[in-house]
């Protein structure tokens, strides 16, 4: 019997995720923009999602792709207006898609005019916005803090002679949310957001905002959930929308204190355990690790069952900071279409909400440009240069931007096999993918047997059976080095799914319970299947849902 006390639109939504930069372009200039958007949002109510989770389009000088914000109630003009922001917003209305901004506000840009006036003078009345510490006695940073996109995290202004804290690039000053006036500025312009109609708030490195700067307690201080239940109190809390943290902090435990509707904090969290098992131990995802199912496996279940009895999980393969899902967990030369309907199928049979980030649903697969200079990526260069100083080998360190760099996912969608993939008239921001002859939005929509329309499906399905919304969750065959399986129940219903991560083709010995079973099967990528006696063999990458008739 299901946990979940009250029904919520976004239990059965799946959230399809736009960088706006790589999406669309219509006016020539190389960037995608909102037209792009409209002119697309018949495409995605074919496919079928409920809500578009926007990345930034506020006003920014674009240091780190619109997450340095400048002017929270402005767009960036290479991305268009504020009115065609509120065209978007309801020509997705029409279509029944919400909007789900990109709240950033750990931090903003260094030319924020909060920024401009707390670097002033010391007593401006700004200066408490941000976080300012005196040089150390020998005149150098107020600690070791480091910055997640290398070097200090601290940053001397020679004006007033301080330092500011910057977690992330140099010109994105950490916000202060120990100041009260910070919060209620922050709380403002989310309702002004709220009352324009947005569906709610993706919340950038929220679990940052608590920090305990002096303690260098940057994800989840002290004051975090206080801060969280004070938000929702002061903004969304009596508003029917979604709200999911980025929180790369979070274990199943604490995400339960997110995302407990008695709680009053947010929806759901994101959570990247998952992601992070290919990553080194020192190098982190600049050197992969193999990917290991067993241990992949485990960590899904442990997520699935921690919150199980309350909250709620968000379900993903990748998003705009992470590599394409088929080059990451599939095999995008051999079995690419096996392996990416694969994919889908195991993620969106789970409990939770799925996302799906622009091309997933095509199929489309990491990028290997020629040198360091095609990339953007502030992060990526930044590791690159810290790294190759620190000894780390050129051929190493391409190797990891190869692998787990941010640009695999900003490459432009790939809408046809036209000059650079019907992306862009003009010069692309970015090079697109060379592959985009064989792989793109024009192709799948003519191919019945598509990723496209597998999507599709999978979509749909979570429309009409409440068993994949609803329905307990219970890990099958956790010792098998090749499928991953589990079964949904809900009632007197029984929904099995089961994948071969591999591939190789395999013929197993069925345990009791799993043996002489039939039923319907609502999902596969290979011939549908209606059942097994003793024995299951399956394909390559093969994967189905099988609704079950008990025995």
């Amino acid at each position: 019997m299901t946990s979940v006390t009250e029904k919520k639109w976004w239990h059965n939504a799946v959230v399809y995720q736009i960088y706006p930069r790589s999406f669309m372009d219509t006016n020539g200039d190389g960037v995608g923009d909102l037209a792009g958007i409209i002119e697309k949002l018949d495409y995605l109510q074919t496919l079928g999602i409920n809500v578009i989770w926007l990345s930034p389009v506020f006003r920014s000088p674009m240091d780190d792709n619109g997450y340095d914000i400048s002017d929270y109630q402005d767009i960036a003009a290479e991305f268009g207006t504020l009115a065609e922001m509120e065209q978007l917003i309801a020509e997705a209305a029409r279509r029944d898609i919400r909007i789900l901004m990109d709240l950033v506000v750990n931090h903003t840009s260094d030319e924020h005019p909060w920024f401009i006036e707390a670097r002033k003078s010391k007593d401006n009345p700004y200066r408490d916005y941000y976080v300012w510490r005196s040089p150390a006695a020998d005149g150098g940073p107020p600690n070791d803090y480091r910055s997640h996109f290398g070097g200090s995290g601290w940053e001397y202004d020679e004006a007033t002679q301080e330092y500011y804290l910057h977690q992330f690039t140099r010109r994105q000053p950490d916000l202060n949310w120990e100041n009260p006036k910070v919060q209620q500025e922050v709380h403002q312009m989310m309702n002004w957001w709220l009352d324009k109609g947005i569906g709610g708030f993706r919340m950038d490195v929220i679990d940052l905002i608590g920090k305990e700067v002096d303690k260098q307690i940057m994800a989840n201080g002290a004051n975090l959930h206080p801060l969280l239940q004070q938000m929702n109190r002061a903004t969304f809390g009596q508003r029917d929308v979604l709200t999911v943290g980025e929180t790369w902090s979070a274990t199943p435990e604490i995400a339960r204190l997110y995302s407990d509707p008695a709680r009053e904090e947010l929806s759901m969290v994101f959570q990247f355990e998952h992601i992070i098992q290919t990553w080194d131990a020192k190098l982190g995802k600049w050197r992969s690790k193999p990917f290991e199912l067993l241990t992949f496996k485990s960590v899904i279940d442990k997520w699935q069952t921690g919150l199980a009895e309350c909250g709620w999980n968000s379900l993903f393969w990748n998003n705009h900071d992470l590599p394409r899902a088929v080059s990451k967990f599939g095999d995008p030369d051999r079995y690419r279409i096996e392996s990416a309907k694969l994919l889908a199928t195991v993620l969106h049979g789970l409990k939770g909400t799925p996302y799906i980030y622009q091309g997933e649903e095509i199929g489309m697969t990491n990028v290997r440009f020629d040198n360091i200079e095609a990339y953007r990526d502030v992060e990526s260069h930044n590791r690159y240069q810290e790294f190759l100083a620190s000894g780390v080998s050129h051929e190493e360190m391409m190797a990891g931007i190869y692998a787990n760099g941010r640009d695999n996912a900003r490459t432009p969608v790939q809408w046809n096999d036209q000059p650079n993939a019907g992306f862009t008239r003009g010069e692309p921001w970015i090079g697109v993918n060379a592959n985009y002859h064989e792989i793109n939005v024009a192709a799948a929509l003519h191919d019945p047997d598509s990723i496209f329309y597998h999507y599709q499906r999978l979509i749909q399905l979570r429309k009409e059976h409440d068993i994949l919304v609803y329905g307990d969750y219970q890990m099958l065959l956790a010792d098998h080095p090749q499928l991953f399986a589990y079964q949904r129940t809900l009632g007197d219903r029984w929904l099995l799914v089961i994948g071969n991560f591999s591939g190789d083709p395999l013929e197993l010995d069925l345990p009791e319970g799993l043996q002489h079973l039939s039923g319907e099967c609502l999902s596969a990528n290979y011939a549908p299947r209606d059942g097994w006696q003793e024995k299951l063999a399956m394909q390559p990458w093969e994967a189905f849902m099988l609704m079950l008739r008990r025995p």
